[in-house]
């Protein structure tokens, strides 16, 4: 078996699969070798060397006396042969040469070990991509075919890269050997091998792109809020900052924006609009139509998000954009459905009702607000303060008012019971139990006779016990 000795070591060293699965590949193979030849495997045993420099297979019999299958079963005497200490029922195995199986066996062998590297190498290949998804990826045009680009991704062929026609940028033209950066869309195992979707149209191509050349987006700071393109032609980008003194926008844009000719000559020439983020949709809208201003945005229906955008007739085409496209990846960016019009358009409109602000309208609400109850409810407290009081069972915003003066916890320091204290008295409304108070004034407004001090009320003319007439009147004081 010295050539099989061979073929392990070039698997494990030159074509990089693992030990297990090469053992795995050649033991499935000897092994439909073995039941193409005597029509069943299952007493079919291969055995390594420890140091995988060989392999063998045997065929695991039975001893008995009279041989009823001669593929499981051995005469005693037979067995005797290869072993002195073998009994009847006992269980020895044989050696089996594979080149005695016949052609057609070691055919059938040779088919499945080829299926068998074939799937560990999609397996490989698959496990090591899959988490790839939605990342960039360099490759080099191959060939086109029937409107699809074939990618050569400097992997020696173990995986094909294909750049469908509908995930293509439409005013970009490619020849042999031109440089492709693109984005891994979807992963996909067939007959021949693993292939790699790949797309050149997903707005995520311009995000990565964006992330390379501007160090602010890289750290952190400045953040692409949302993404949406109309490939080759023209993208829109909203992004935010997490510092006030930083312009979003002037950061990416760069000074004489030389940071967005980057991108853009990444993208062929595709024209990119950054605008700034805002939470306010109004604000949102007027930003996104750019780069037309807007005279108002005005909110027709916040629950479905339709809103109208008023601009000068002088800015009109340029909200529209060409064939609509500004409008539209307005919409998408916005998630709101935009109509624009003129001054003049809307004329005839009675806007009076509507609000063309949904911050200033909110302003104005008079929502209640959520009622706390309970300590790890409370706006600002610290989580392990709260966990640490609740173990000990206090959670009840009541019950630590009440207890406030003897509370006493483990891990729990006097000064942040305080803090918790006033976190209570800021944020949530005492209502005092005047039960007692009620009571002591219910006290006070009992009468008694002035002859037997019988208890008496206002109502009554005559002392139930006495007799004597009574006479109520008030106290100027």
């Amino acid at each position: 078996m010295s050539e099989m000795a061979e073929a392990i070591r070039a698997l494990i060293d030159e074509k990089g699969y693992t030990v297990e699965s090469v053992k795995q590949t050649i033991e499935n193979a000897l092994k439909a070798a073995y039941k193409k030849y005597y029509g069943n495997a299952d007493n079919a045993i291969v055995k390594f060397a420890d140091d995988m420099s060989d392999v063998s297979i045997y065929s695991r019999k039975t001893v008995v006396d009279g041989v009823y299958d001669p593929v499981t079963e051995i005469e005693l005497e037979e067995a005797k042969l290869l072993s002195d200490d073998v009994e009847l029922g006992d269980e020895i195995d044989i050696l089996e040469d594979p080149k005695s199986f016949g052609r057609s066996a070691v055919s059938t062998g040779k088919q499945t070990a080829h299926q068998g590297l074939n799937e560990t190498i999609k397996d490989s290949l698959y496990n090591q991509y899959k988490d790839k998804i939605g990342e960039m990826i360099n490759g080099y045009y191959q060939r086109e075919r029937n409107g699809n680009i074939y990618v050569d991704l400097g992997n020696a062929g173990k995986i094909e890269g294909i750049l469908p026609l509908k995930y293509q940028s439409p005013r970009e033209t490619y020849e042999q050997g031109d440089r492709i950066k693109a984005i891994i869309a979807e992963i996909k195992k067939n007959s021949s091998g693993l292939q790699i979707v790949l797309s050149r149209s997903d707005p995520k191509l311009v995000e990565i792109t964006m992330e390379l050349e501007i160090p602010e987006i890289a750290d952190g700071t400045v953040k692409i809020e949302k993404c949406v393109r109309d490939a080759g032609y023209r993208t829109k980008m909203a992004v935010s900052t997490v510092r006030e003194e930083i312009d979003p926008v002037g950061a990416c844009v760069g000074t004489k924006g030389v940071r967005i000719q980057n991108v853009i000559r990444e993208l062929l020439g595709e024209k990119i609009d950054v605008l700034k983020y805002d939470s306010d949709p109004v604000e949102f809208i007027k930003n996104a139509l750019s780069p037309a201003q807007v005279s108002r945005v005005v909110i027709l229906d916040e629950e479905k998000k339709q809103a109208l955008a008023i601009v000068e007739d002088s800015q009109f085409s340029l909200a529209i954009g060409k064939q609509g496209q500004n409008v539209r990846l307005a919409n998408r960016l916005c998630d709101w459905s935009i109509d624009v019009k003129t001054e003049e358009q809307c004329q005839d409109m009675d806007l009076s009702d509507k609000a063309t602000s949904v911050a200033a309208r909110n302003l104005f609400k008079d929502e209640a607000p959520a009622e706390i109850n309970v300590i790890k409810e409370l706006p600002g407290v610290d989580p392990e303060v709260a966990a640490a009081l609740e173990n000990a069972g206090i959670s009840d915003l009541a019950d630590f008012i009440t207890d406030y003066e003897t509370i006493s916890v483990d891990g729990v320091s006097k000064e942040q019971l305080e803090e918790v204290y006033n976190l209570i008295r800021e944020n949530v409304e005492i209502v005092e139990d005047d039960s007692e108070e009620q009571e002591e004034k219910t006290e006070e407004e009992k009468y008694y006779c002035p002859d037997c001090g019988a208890e008496i009320s206002v109502d009554m003319t005559r002392c139930p016990k006495c007799g004597v007439e009574l006479e109520f009147t008030e106290d100027d004081e």
